[in-house]
């Protein structure tokens, strides 16, 4: 079993299919999460309270582990790996000492000053909530610790190309979430979400450790800061860890201004995301962590014209599969959020808000798909400090633009104007990258976008022509008759996608289906050493 487990993947595409089809099913799970809050708590205070609490630790974990696996440890360990597995494994506990000593003394300063803290964070909150949100946020100062430990194990993994297990850990999170919601809240209130979270934490480490050691780990407590390796991580660590800082930022500042809009402000921002990022996390996401290592070592190689095509192939998939969703996310938008969220105390009032606030997010799926992928690149050629200013420039358009549209759209202003800085933020990266390495080929992509955004037009309008004959068929005012609505809608405008893609002979249609059809897909061991020039696309 922990062989299974274990095992590589040769592809990109491969790699993107197993984390996709994970990342579906962990999306699921996340929605089903979602369902079971709005359920309990509908669009309230409660809800507030919980995702207000989690701002604070999900900081510490993003700023101080996210920046340091992303930018500096795969590409390094990636880069050990071939050369001296000795010194990669001696980084590898390096890492985890450091990172460790420096969450545990910043979690305890958090703690103590928590109160502040979050004074500041929800200035619209009562003083119930402010005293739940503490109290919360001090048990969920757990997760940054744990989660920062398997996040290094996940790095270590994805360097081995072994994303099945590493795919499952999400799952495993929201599982946790899940089991505090349902058999902890009825025992121990509010605190019985905060504990999930940390179950979640450990099932996302504990899933993960036989695998890190059938690779060849030992622990050894270390603190190599003469190491060249260890210092070429933390140079790297530094303008990352800034660039994180500003999607913080990001979230921070919505989470103040929604809590000075009312009540359920931050739960419906936070379901509304939640949503949107279903095809983000399936679609972008997969794609960029499957890409990343196979990028690293081309830029390790100086192999760039491999580099741009590789990234090349990996932006035209994205969009392949993001244009249809997206179509579907707008125009069935309040089906989505009523199927997935309409239960208990979820109203029709806090449905018409909340897909309202998905609608704005919509607009920047594409862009918000292919910032990840852009950034890793940067990654991979040892740039940091651009995608940091970036971030920076487009943190300041969402505050500056929440700041206005929240008077004038409410909760939906601020979806808004997130989507608007993600647009400047992929067309500031684009650009940058392009300057650097050299064109993207943009006349081939240029070509494949107008097949795509006929399929996606023809689309469009067989969802809008049948949707509303379906209306009458079924019985609207039913969870089944509005999920038959939506489904049939969304699937047949699938279906017609891919019939029109297959007829203009695009592309990425063939390729999709010869990925299927030939499974690139090998769970069987392959060496470093062996990929070849059709496993780097």
């Amino acid at each position: 079993m922990i062989n299974f487990f274990s095992n590589q993947t040769k592809t990109i595409t491969g790699a993107a299919i197993i984390l996709g089809a994970a990342s579906f099913i962990s999306r699921l799970i996340g929605i089903i999460r979602d369902r079971i809050f709005a359920h309990m708590f509908g669009a309230g205070a409660e809800l507030d309270v919980y995702y207000a609490a989690f701002r604070i630790p999900d900081l510490v974990y993003n700023l101080v582990i996210v920046g340091a696996i992303s930018a500096g440890f795969i590409p390094v360990f990636t880069k050990l790996l071939s050369k001296n597995k000795k010194e990669a494994w001696l980084i590898t506990n390096g890492i985890i000492n450091l990172l460790g000593i420096i969450i545990i003394a910043l979690t305890l300063i958090l703690y103590y000053f928590a109160p502040q803290i979050i004074s500041i964070l929800v200035p619209g909150f009562t003083d119930a909530q402010l005293a739940n949100t503490i109290m919360l946020t001090r048990i969920m100062f757990l997760s940054p610790l744990i989660l920062g430990l398997s996040s290094i194990v996940s790095g270590v993994l994805q360097s081995f190309k072994c994303f099945l297990i590493y795919a499952l850990t999400p799952i495993l999170y929201n599982f946790g979430i899940i089991i505090g919601a349902i058999y902890l809240v009825p025992h121990y209130g509010l605190k019985g979400l905060a504990y999930g979270v940390v179950i979640g934490a450990l099932l996302h480490l504990v899933i993960q450790l036989p695998s890190f050691f059938k690779y060849g780990f030992k622990y050894e407590f270390v603190l190599p800061f003469q190491n060249k390796n260890l210092r070429e991580i933390i140079g790297t660590m530094l303008p990352r860890t800034l660039g994180l800082a500003t999607t913080q930022l990001n979230l921070v500042a919505i989470t103040i201004l929604a809590s000075t809009i009312g009540t359920g402000s931050v739960a419906i921002f936070n379901l509304a995301n939640n949503i949107q990022h279903f095809p983000i996390g399936i679609i972008g996401i997969s794609f960029a962590i499957a890409a990343f290592p196979t990028l690293s070592e081309l830029a390790g190689q100086n192999k760039i014209d491999k580099l741009i095509e590789n990234l090349t192939h990996t932006i035209r998939q994205i969009i392949f599969f993001i244009i249809p969703l997206t179509i579907i996310f707008l125009l069935l938008r309040a089906q989505i959020v009523r199927v997935l969220l309409g239960s208990g105390n979820f109203t029709w009032s806090d449905t018409i808000i909340t897909s309202n606030t998905l609608a704005f997010f919509t607009l920047s799926l594409a862009a918000q798909s292919l910032i990840p992928l852009f950034i890793r690149a940067f990654f991979a050629l040892k740039d940091t400090w651009t995608p940091f200013l970036i971030g920076i420039i487009s943190s300041l358009i969402n505050i500056i633009f929440g700041i206005y549209l929240k008077e004038k759209l409410g909760i939906s202003g601020l979806a808004l104007a997130f989507s608007f800085s993600m647009t400047v933020q992929v067309a500031f990266l684009w650009f940058l990258l392009r300057q650097k390495i050299g064109s993207f080929n943009e006349s081939n992509m240029l070509y494949s976008l107008n097949k795509i955004s006929v399929a996606a037009i023809i689309m469009a309008i067989f969802i809008q022509l049948i949707k509303t004959p379906l209306a009458y068929m079924v019985d609207m005012t039913k969870l089944w008759g509005i999920m038959t609505q939506g489904m049939v809608a969304g699937i047949s405008g699938l279906i017609i996608y891919s019939i029109i893609c297959k007829l203009l002979n695009l592309e990425e249609m063939n390729q999709f289906q010869a990925s299927l059809k030939h499974k690139f897909i090998k769970l069987g061991n392959v060496t470093r050493g062996e990929i070849t020039e059709a496993d780097e696309i």
